[in-house]
């Protein structure tokens, strides 16, 4: 049997207001409330976050709220009101894992693009499928994508941490990971810079790449 791989494996100190109530309308678990401590964790192959979210249960006292399982990795999010019940967790699940945190595999920044004064018509799209806030015509729209996909969590949660931004959407989990920010011009660039900076000051193990 193969070994389980370490994707991604980020701490957030504290979980800002949007991206909790994010995690609230679309996880199936225990909802966060803003400013928890929360550790997000992508392996792979799928099937074995199972016995990641059994370790973090019976190690510590976090709560899920997000456990997904997908063709080729899992996502595990837990939360905690005390920063040291995450950080126990993080740690019982790398030990069970056989891994170190620096073991994770270093993100990459699929895409990154600004569209200024959005249309209409593209609103309403976005609007329609989107779990959080809605974008208005002539915002910007801000769409990072990222691989491993749980780092979409950290770009989320830096950026409204540096921006009077909307959170439209975010996607942690399958092949790449998806947000979407939208708001004045300004406020996003500044929302666009923290997002990005924070991806690339992460470290982790290279992958080769998928280019024949």
């Amino acid at each position: 049997m193969a070994q389980t791989q370490l994707r991604a494996y980020v701490f957030l100190d504290s979980l800002q207001p949007q991206l909790a109530a994010h995690i609230c309308t679309t996880c199936r678990g225990y909802f966060p409330v803003p400013y928890v401590a929360s550790l997000f964790v992508e392996i792979a192959p799928g099937m074995a976050i199972h016995q990641v979210i059994d370790t973090a249960l019976k190690s510590t006292a976090v709560h899920p709220a997000t456990l997904v399982v997908e063709r080729a990795f899992g996502m595990l999010e837990v939360h905690h009101e005390d920063k040291g019940e995450v950080r126990s967790a993080g740690d019982a699940i790398l030990k069970h894992l056989g891994a170190k945190e620096e073991d994770r595999v270093k993100p990459k920044v699929i895409s990154n693009t600004i569209i200024r004064a959005i249309e209409p018509m593209h609103a309403m799209i976005l609007d329609k499928i989107r779990f959080g806030q809605m974008i208005e015509p002539g915002e910007s729209l801000f769409i990072l994508e990222t691989e491993p996909a749980a780092y979409a969590a950290l770009a989320a949660n830096e950026a409204e941490k540096a921006a009077n931004v909307k959170l439209v959407d975010v996607t942690p989990y399958g092949a790449y990971g998806r947000l979407y920010l939208g708001g004045k011009e300004s406020e996003i660039d500044s929302a666009a810079e923290a997002a990005v900076a924070a991806i690339k000051a992460l470290s982790g193990k290279e992958t080769p790449s998928k280019e024949k």
